[in-house]
Order: C-alpha cells, then structure tokens, then sequence
C-alpha cells in the first residue's frame, strides 16, 4: 500500500492544556459558579438580544447608555433592564463606562465578549442553534446517555428517531437556525476543497447526505463537465432538487432517496468521486465502518472517497474545539443518541476498516480548520 500523504499537517491543536491544571482556585470557583448558573445566563443574553438591548448598548458607543434610556428606548420595565443588565456585568458582556458610577450617572457600553454575541458568526450560529434547537431537548440530556437515544427530540414530536427525518417539518425558526448551523461551518470550507476534488477531473460525483444540494451546486459552477447524484432522506432529496431546478442544474442534478444505512441502498454505478461533508459525524464509528463497507463495495479501485469534517482536535483554537465538543452533546441528546465530532484518528481507523484506504489529509481548510480526508479502495 502506497505511503499516507499528509498535506498541511503542521501543529494545530496542543492538548497539554488538557493534561495541566493551571487555573488557581479562586478562578475555578468563578468557572463553577458560571456553569452552575449557566441556564439562566443564557437566558438573560438571549432576552437582551431580542429585545435590542445589547445592540442599543453597542449604538451608544464609548459614551454608553443609562438604565433608563435602555428602558424608554426598549419599551420595557426599569426593573427588566436591571436585572438584565446586572447579569451581563458579572459574565463582562458589557461594562460600565470610564466616567461611569453606581451613585449618579451609571452607563453601560459594550465589552468584547458581547460584540463577539453580536457581530461573530460563529458565536451567532452556535447561540441560536443552542437556542433554537437543543436548550429544551438538553433537559433530556441525563436519559438519552442511558439510553443510547436522543430523548431530547421529542421537544418537536414523538413521529421520528432522529432529528433528520424531522428537518422538513421542523418550525421555520428552528429549522433556520439548523441550516445556518450546518451551512456556516462546512459551506466555508468549500472553496478549498473544490480544487483538490477536481484536479482529478471527475466525471460523476456521488454526494452522500447532499442535504440541500450547496455542494452540488458548488460543483456544477466549478466544472461545466461535472454530474452529481445526491443521495438522502427522501425530505432531503425533494428539498435538494428544488434548489437544483432554481440554480438551472436539473439536467446535472439527480437524486436518489433512501437510508444510507438500509439493505436496499445501493450507491450509483460508475462515480468517480464520492463526496461526504460533515455528514460522517451523524453516525457512530460502527456505523461509520457500515457505511465505508457499502461504499467500498461499490467503487472502483480508481474512485476517490472524500470525507470533509471538522475534527477538534485539528483546531487552531480551544474556543473551536470547545464548539465542536459541545455540538457532541447536540448529537447525544437531539440527533441521533449515538455519534459525534470526531478525533482525527479515530474516524480515520473507522473508516479504513470499512475497506478504504487514507491517500492524503489536507488540514486547515477554510476558516473553521476544516479537514478534507481523501480515501480509495483498499487494494
């Protein structure tokens, strides 16, 4: 077997702060006091959000805004701003200003970790996905570990085993806040990866869990000569092959829907390229093995296999680690009961012992420190 290629392999991620402790105890005991009330802290920073609160705070600039102002301005009690504002103080989402005092002219501007609430992508999607998708589910997160299910899901009904099945019929307000979820990490990481699956110029792409086509899409735009076929739930696949119809791909998109999981789905004969983004991490490492056996069955030793993830412990920072990790939990409680963000190593093992074979891992794809895994059949 030919020697693993590692493109950009450099250092990204150091896990000695996993093994030292060097936080001192007072520090720690604000760190416990911050989880023990985190629930109600969320809470208090959504209400300021949808009620304007921390965007009149950031319109006021250095010279910040009082109580009242805040209140007139939002058209709610004195009491509500207070309370609401106090709370936000102690987590440093705003400050007081300079001149500021608590006897006389008391005004609020914004501090950094409340501009990062506001104005950063990432911590928008991740805040409103937390809220609009796992908050009430989390509750359940106790018994979906003992149970190997996501008990949290039937927050949206009791009709499905996994929130896939439920996308298509979830609110408008949730299902928004999933896909700018998934859209905002892996779409990102799509420029990258376009050039290196087609500098082998395929001719057929078989896109795995293709969702609402983006990806598709993106292909049919990088190469005139390119055919995809998407297979997903057959919610997906119908969703997949409007958005084709409206970017004019019909005749360079197909569908195929079905469970990659189930007896009866077979991939697409002839693809020269078989394409999955973010969607391994919907399934266990057994399952993973499952599907990898499917696809090496049904390729040829010619076929390239591309895995794109996020893998948190290919990061440059602990914050994005720290999401990943914490998008495990959305999976444990609301997705599926039983996967989750993957270690490099480990999803590699999983799917290589499915009968694929790792040819060249390319790191730090996109913003997000993206991971493209490119596999063939074992020979």
């Amino acid at each position: 077997m030919k020697k693993t290629k590692i493109e950009n392999d450099q250092a990204l991620f150091s896990p000695d702060f996993l093994k030292e402790e060097n936080i001192r105890a007072v520090d720690a005991k604000t760190r416990a006091q911050q989880i023990a009330f985190s629930p109600l802290s969320f809470q208090a920073i959504r209400a300021m959000l949808e009620l304007g609160l921390l965007q009149l705070i950031e319109d006021s600039g250095d010279e910040g805004i009082t109580s009242e102002t805040l209140a007139e301005k939002a058209g709610i009690s004195l009491y509500g701003v207070n309370v609401l504002c106090e709370m936000a103080l102690g987590m440093e989402v705003i400050k007081l200003s300079e001149d500021s005092t608590f006897e006389t002219d008391e005004r609020y501007i914004l501090g950094k970790i409340g501009w990062m609430l506001l104005e950063d992508e990432l911590t928008k999607a991740n805040f409103w996905f937390t809220n609009d998708i796992c908050y009430q589910g989390a509750w359940d997160l106790l018994d979906s570990i003992k149970n190997g299910k996501p008990e949290g899901l039937k927050v949206f009904g009791d009709k499905w085993t996994t929130i896939y099945e439920a996308l298509s019929s979830l609110p408008e307000r949730a299902k928004k806040s999933w896909f700018d979820f998934d859209h905002f990490y892996s779409d990102i990481a799509f420029p990258d990866a376009l050039p290196i699956v087609f500098e082998k110029k395929p001719k057929h792409l078989v896109d795995i869990g293709g969702n609402t086509a983006k990806w598709a899409i993106c292909c049919c735009k990088y190469d005139k000569n390119i055919h995809v076929t998407i297979m997903d739930l057959p919610g997906q696949t119908a969703v997949a092959e409007k958005n084709a119809a409206a970017a004019g791909f019909t005749e360079r998109i197909s569908t195929r829907a079905g469970n990659i999981l189930g007896d009866s789905a077979v991939l697409p004969e002839g693809a020269d390229a078989v394409w999955m983004s973010q969607f391994l991490d919907c399934f266990s490492l057994h399952q993973i093995t499952k599907i990898a056996k499917k696809i090496a069955t049904s390729v040829s030793e010619n076929t390239w296999i591309y895995v794109l993830e996020p893998l948190w412990d290919k990061q440059h920072f602990a914050a994005s680690s720290y999401s990943l990790q914490a998008t495990s939990l959305y999976f444990t409680c609301m997705a599926n009961g039983n996967s989750k963000m993957y270690r490099y190593e480990e999803i590699v093992k999983a799917i290589e012992e499915g009968g694929l074979s790792l040819k060249c891992a390319h790191h730090n794809l996109g913003s997000n420190n993206y991971t493209l895994l490119a596999f063939q059949k074992k020979d």
